[in-house]
């Protein structure tokens, strides 16, 4: 029989929040929702996330799925207010986990974090399938009972996802590596971009978006992630500006083995990168193919890719601004490209190598 029987409560009807309810309405569970929107609370409930958290309900497990400052007391309040698990799904652990290290209860908290999430915000971006599939970091400290770890890892895999188990200081770490540091370059980058002049920007290709795409993340969420996992990142910074600092001089200096030393790092860091289903990543090869702007042409391109035998691992799609077609970026296996570029052709596409 399952641990997790319910209800659960959630706390926070934002995305993650009304995700949460509603595969756990999936599964069958009953679900209490609190926000300190009432919309927030209406929305989500008419989605079927859940309903509104009555005064003598008894949750068996409560997930806080609040912005990062406020994780630290409304973690503290869940522990107060019943017996119940607690978890939380902020994207830092170790600064909820320093506020409420002395409350009563502390071994029933289990801190968490989805690796999922959307551009979009609010309960209607909600998805019962928004964790398919995705690593949920579970982050116990040394005093979490098991029965609450387990209760946690079990939200995961009804939710769909796969349970990472973690100490609240190596998520940090991760997350600072993988997620708040490529941010803050992004950033940076974008920074650039702000004032520059019309001719410059002209020249913008599917590069300089696939750079900045991070940056348009909301500042005010992102100041509170950053702050919160402060010494992770700061170490992470400073290893990027020791290795600008060398960037610049090889540039200045004309020193092309150095240059051509950074360049390879960051090849073999994206080949680094866990490729299909968490396995090695294998050599693929982009086939660019011409598509008319126009409705159903993208469809058609699918089809016919289809049609090849050929599977496609990735699709990017670049909109430059005097180019009256979309080229759009097929990435294929390395083995597989010479099949799809010849059965696309055959099919009228035009296709660039």
């Amino acid at each position: 029989m399952p641990d997790l029987v319910g209800p659960v409560e959630v706390v926070g009807a934002g995305l993650l929040g009304t995700s949460i309810g509603l595969a756990c309405r999936r599964a069958g569970l009953e679900v209490l929702l609190s926000d300190l929107s009432a919309e927030n609370v209406r929305t989500a409930s008419g989605l079927g996330a859940g309903r509104a958290r009555r005064a003598d309900d008894v949750p068996q497990l409560v997930v806080v799925a609040v912005p990062p400052d406020h994780l630290g007391a409304e973690i503290a309040r869940a522990l107060a207010a019943s017996d119940a698990v607690v978890t939380d799904v902020g994207s830092i652990k170790t600064e909820p986990l320093r506020a409420v290290a002395h409350e009563p209860g502390v071994e029933r908290y289990v801190g968490s974090h989805p690796m999922a999430g959307s551009e979009r915000s609010g309960p209607l971006a909600g998805s019962a399938a928004l964790f398919d599939g995705r690593p949920w970091a579970v982050t116990p400290h040394r005093g979490s009972t098991p029965g609450a770890v387990r209760l946690v890892e079990e939200l995961a895999v009804l939710c769909g996802a796969v349970p990472v188990t973690l100490t609240p200081d190596e998520h940090d770490l991760a997350v600072a590596r993988t997620s708040h540091l490529p941010h803050l370059v992004a950033v940076l980058m974008a920074g650039r971009l702000a004032d520059a002049p019309p001719e410059h920007l002209a020249l913008s290709g599917q590069g300089v978006r696939d750079v900045t795409r991070v940056a348009g993340g909301d500042p005010a969420l992102w100041e509170q992630i950053v702050t919160g996992n402060a010494d992770a990142v700061l170490g992470l910074l400073g290893e990027v500006r020791g290795q600008l600092d060398v960037l610049i001089d090889a540039v200045a200096s004309g020193t092309r083995d150095r240059l051509g030393e950074l360049l390879a790092l960051g090849v073999a860091g994206t080949r680094a990168i866990p490729g299909k289903h968490g396995g090695p990543t294998r050599p693929m090869r982009s086939v660019f193919v011409s598509v008319p702007d126009h409705p159903g042409e993208l469809a058609r391109l699918f089809a016919d890719a289809g049609a090849s035998g050929t599977n496609i691992e990735d699709v990017h799609i670049d909109h430059d601004p005097g180019r009256p077609v979309g080229l759009v970026e097929l990435l294929v296996e390395e083995d597989g490209a010479e099949q799809l570029l010849g059965s696309l052709e055959s099919r009228g596409w035009v296709t660039h190598r």
